[in-house]
Order: C-alpha cells, then structure tokens, then sequence
C-alpha cells in the first residue's frame, strides 16, 4: 500500500511486485530524462528570446550593452561587492538613511567568489553563469514537480509559464531568485517524494540564499509534520531521516539571522534592524495598502500598477491552488511567499521579483493552458504568443527604461 500525506508518497511502502525490471526501468528513465532535456530546451529557447529583446532595445535606446545591464544592477551590485570584499559595506545614500550590505544572504556571494577563484570570469560574468545554470536547475525541478503531479504536458505548461512571467528577466540577470528557486524546487520535489534529508539539506541551502529562502523550510516543516502525526496515529515509528531532514531545513537561515544579530549586538534583533534601515518591514501589509490607496487616487509610474495587478493575480492564483487541493509543501510554501509580499513594506515595485520562486502558484494556469491547447491549439498559440511579447517587452523595459529597482 502506498502512503499519502498531503501528496508526499513514500517509496519504502512499495511492494517489491510494484517494482518494474531493470530494463523497463531504464527505458523509463531515459524517457524522463529526454522529456526534462525538452523543457529545459524550451525554457532556454525562451530567456534566449528575452534577452535578444533586451539587447535590442538597449542598443535602441541607450547604447549600452545588454550583459553589463544584466551583470551589474542594482542588488547584483551589492552582492558582487560582497562577493569582492566581503561583508562590512555601508552606504548613506541620503542623509539619515543608512544601507548596510548585511541585509544580503551569504551563499550567493560566497558561490561567485568560489567561482571566480577557479575561472578566469570576472565578477559580473561570474554572477550571470551561477544565475543562468541555476535557473536551468530550477526549470528542471519545476518540470519534475510538473509532471509528477499532473504528467508532461502540464509540466512542459508550467515551465513555459514561469519562463513567461512578466519578471522573467530577473532569471537572466545576476540576482538571487533563480538560486533559491533551484533549491525551493528540489527540495519540494524531495518532499513530495519522501527524501527527507535531501529536503532538508535544499531547504537549508535555500535559507542561506534570501530572507524568503525560509518559505521552502516552513514547507518542509509543515510535511514533516503532517507525517509524524499520520505516525503516531498509526504507531508507527517516525524515520531518523524525517527528524533529520526537519532540523536542517531552517538550518541556514536562521544561522544567518543570528550572525547578523551579533555582529549588530541583537541576536535575535540585529538583521531586522538592518532590513528595517533599508525601509522594509512586516507591517502585516500596512505599507502596502496605503501605497495602493496612493496609486488608485494619484496614479503614478507605470512599473507599480503593474506591480499591484500582479501581485493581485497571485492572490487569485493561491485561491485556485487551495481549491485545486495541491500538496501542502507546495501550499505553505507558495502562502509563506505571498504572505511575505502582501506584508512587507518598502520596495513595492519589488513585490513581483519575490513571486518568482512561487512557481506553484502557476500549477492552474498551466493546466488550463493544456486543457485550451488540446481543445482549440490556435488560442493557446495565441495565449503563449501573448505571453511572449508581454514578458519580452516589459522585461526589457524594467532593465533599460524604467531606471528603477527590481
């Protein structure tokens, strides 16, 4: 008998008759394998796209060239300082407001200087490979998710459409996004498939990646402990691998949340101190209501009705997610995401950027899209094509025109 617990299944109850021969295993896996390649493909294919876009508009407009736009923006800035000199960078942009570098997570940097230490790639370069092969990890891993749920094409659908979102681009610059989706989607995947202690190893990873990289550890948590009461329940005993996996996974995260506190003599307050000198904050969405109420009344740039819209579809979209029963690691993981966006202040036009390892959110589309594409292909075509020049055009923009932070 196979076991559920809110969509994990546990390979150590199968049946030894379950098991298929070792031929037929590997004509399956092969089969996987060149299915995952394809998505990887089509992802590839279209950041390609977007970064061809990108080039052209910029060479348009301002001259400059696209991989330095992509190399050296804003955040990326400060984490390839970091990466150079390490921590202890403090700017006064203006007077009274003081940014400190220690509100960047360390394993980003850490990965580029180790980059840059065995290669001859300088630190934008360095920066743009680990960001491009860690998106093409995560779009792997989002495909695994994909279709073990749901089966290949809606897997090949949800790559797509988070290759598509209109921030894509960030996938293709020298941020951290792309990093802590590779871990979120590998560890979700562990979870889903039991694998306790490569879930909490990712979901560790993660923690070190971004302040948001604690969203993969509350989902493992919540599955760890939704299995440990499906055992006692049924007294059975709880494997050393769960206990294990679930201790690691806020591992690193909260390492680095105590480090900063005693570097700033707060252990427990020191780095949301240093976030709150950036201006963000919890404020149970306070900041952001208010900064909505300012748009709907006053209007202003573009970049932030864009913003609300959204960060307004994601909320439609977790809806859809709870009705459609999904797992709750990738539930919690998803709603830990959103809540962090709805309710945190400061950087509104940055809300979007954090969505983007809430690829889950996108589980709906995608089986919608698969549904349009086998009844009427020509409005799905359409549908993508939409996408496409959404997400190409407005990337583009955000990076060249628009002159603000991601």
């Amino acid at each position: 008998m196979t076991l559920h617990c809110a969509g994990v299944t546990h390979a150590s109850t199968l049946t030894r008759s379950a098991v298929a021969e070792p031929a037929a295993q590997g004509r399956v896996h092969a089969t996987r394998v060149a299915a995952m390649a394809t998505a990887l493909g089509l992802f590839l294919a279209v950041r390609l796209l977007g970064v061809a876009t990108l080039a052209l508009v910029a060479r348009a407009t301002t001259g400059r060239d696209a991989l330095g736009l992509l190399g050296r923006s804003w955040d990326s800035v400060w984490y390839l300082g970091i990466a150079a000199h390490g921590y202890g960078r403090i700017q006064h942009p203006r007077t009274g407001v003081m940014f400190s570098d220690m509100a960047f997570f360390p394993l980003y940097p850490a990965l580029v200087r180790a980059l840059r230490a065995v290669s001859p790639l300088g630190g934008g370069a360095s920066g743009l490979l680990l960001s491009w092969t860690a998106a093409a990890v995560a779009a792997c891993g989002i495909y695994a998710i994909g279709a073990r749920l749901h089966g290949r094409a809606v897997a090949f659908a949800l790559v797509l459409l988070w290759a598509l979102l209109p921030h894509s681009v960030v996938l293709s610059m020298a941020y951290t996004e792309p990093l802590l989706t590779a871990f979120a989607a590998w560890s979700l995947y562990a979870v889903l498939a039991g694998r306790w202690l490569w879930a909490g190893s990712l979901a560790a990873l993660a923690g070190l990646a971004r302040p948001n990289g604690f969203a993969v550890a509350a989902a493992v948590l919540a599955a760890a402990a939704c299995e440990v009461w499906r055992c006692l329940r049924e007294r059975r005993k709880v494997s050393h691998r769960l206990w294990t996996g679930a201790a690691l996974a806020p591992a690193g995260w909260t390492a680095y949340i105590l480090w900063v506190g005693h570097h700033e003599g707060d252990l427990l307050g020191g780095y949301f101190a240093v976030q709150r000198q950036w201006g963000s904050r919890f404020d149970f969405g306070r900041g952001s209501l208010q900064f909505v109420k300012h748009l709907l009344l006053h209007g202003d740039r573009f970049v932030f009705p864009m913003t609300m819209v959204i960060v307004a579809a994601g909320v439609v979209l977790y809806a859809l997610l709870l009705a459609d029963r999904a797992p709750l690691p990738l539930l919690v993981h998803s709603g830990v995401l959103l809540l962090i966006a709805l309710g945190g202040s400061g950087f509104f036009e940055s809300k979007p950027r954090f969505l983007l390892p809430a690829f889950p959110l996108l589980l709906p589309l995608a089986q919608a899209l698969v549904r349009t594409a086998r009844a009427r292909p020509w409005h799905a075509t359409v549908v993508v094509a939409a996408l496409a020049g959404l997400s190409f055009v407005y990337g583009a923009y955000l990076v060249v025109i628009a002159q603000m932070p991601l």
